[in-house]
């Protein structure tokens, strides 16, 4: 009996070992860098190279109040487009910027990360379970 016992309780501390995976942590240097590639095919053409956009008609990514104050609504707007005005850095912009659903969560999270991190901006990782979850 105590063989049995101990028999199952190394098969249940086998079990739980094998379905134990470690948390992996988002590597935002990395996401950084892949999004670099993909601002510079998909977002450079409109928002310049150094990201200072183009007054009065494609708003800056440079030091933008508007980019760094809502995460979420960069997500969204990445996913859905924009059309109307906006205020960035105290200029009215009233144009259209077409969405990016085609691109993959990883792929909308790593330009995000590009732009929230470069240009003199400074801003917390967008993952990709945030763009994920706003496509729902």
């Amino acid at each position: 009996m105590r063989s049995y016992v101990l028999s199952a309780a190394v098969i249940i501390s086998s079990a739980s070992m094998l379905s134990f995976r470690p948390v992996q942590k988002f590597d935002l240097k990395a996401s950084v860098e892949r999004g670099k590639e993909l601002y510079t095919a998909q977002c450079m053409s409109c928002h310049m190279e150094q990201g200072e956009g183009l007054e009065g008609v494609y708003p800056p990514l440079a030091k933008s109040d508007y980019l760094m104050s809502d995460k979420k609504r960069s997500i969204d707007q990445m996913l859905h487009g924009l059309t109307g005005p906006i205020k960035v850095n105290g200029v009215t912009y009233d144009g259209v910027m077409t969405s990016f659903d085609a691109l993959s969560d990883t792929e909308i999270s790593d330009v995000l990360n590009f732009v929230r991190n470069s240009f003199g901006n400074k801003g917390a990782a967008v993952l990709p379970d945030e763009i994920k979850g706003a496509r729902k």
